[in-house]
């Protein structure tokens, strides 16, 4: 059975109150929106979507766990099992073994990170926003080690990596899908 976007939300809030996680979880499902639509998987938006919302379901309550107790978690609800392995996959090399395969656990793993470090760059900005953004002073951010500096950029290189891209179009196209989502953020 497929998860509405309500189901998902109502699991997501049972486990995450903070509101930054929160903010994080819906930025991830609006740039994992935006790259369906992009890589040409229009039919499966939705699950995509869904997909970002939840990769850190278990990471405000159980962040020793993370990658692993979602699985449980999400066992326990009745999510679907290919909800459960992609979410998962972006803990590959870290938390879990479970190696991105499907192109959208690929973007996951890619753009986790690269989120939090674009929304971190975002919030230094006088307007706080990703609307004004770009991709240079991104990248003055991402070389400064310093800067986001729990953001792993191993991680996102190895994403980038992953997907075939060169990690400048890895830092444009997320930012793009970010400034397409900020507005609708719910």
């Amino acid at each position: 059975m497929s998860m509405t976007r309500e189901e998902a939300w109502q699991l997501l809030t049972k486990y995450n109150k903070d509101a930054f996680h929160l903010h994080h979880a819906k930025m991830v499902e609006g740039t994992m929106r935006y790259y369906a639509n992009l890589l040409g998987y229009g039919d499966e938006t939705d699950f995509w979507a869904i997909v970002g919302l939840l990769h850190d379901l278990d990471f405000e309550e159980f962040p020793e766990a993370h990658c692993v107790k979602s699985q449980e978690l999400m066992k326990e609800a009745g999510v679907e099992e290919r909800i459960i392995r992609a979410t998962a996959s972006h803990g590959y090399g870290r938390q879990v073994d479970i190696k991105p395969e499907h192109e959208m656990e690929k973007v996951l793993f890619a753009v986790d990170e690269l989120t939090g470090l674009i929304g971190a760059a975002a919030l230094m900005r006088p307007s706080k926003s990703v609307q004004d953004m770009e991709l240079k002073s991104l990248k003055k951010k991402y070389k400064d080690k310093k800067f986001a500096a729990g953001c792993s950029r191993e991680v996102i290189g190895e994403g980038a990596d992953m997907m075939g891209w060169e990690l400048d179009k890895l830092l444009e196209v997320t930012l793009e899908a970010m400034k397409s989502c900020e507005e609708s953020e719910n």
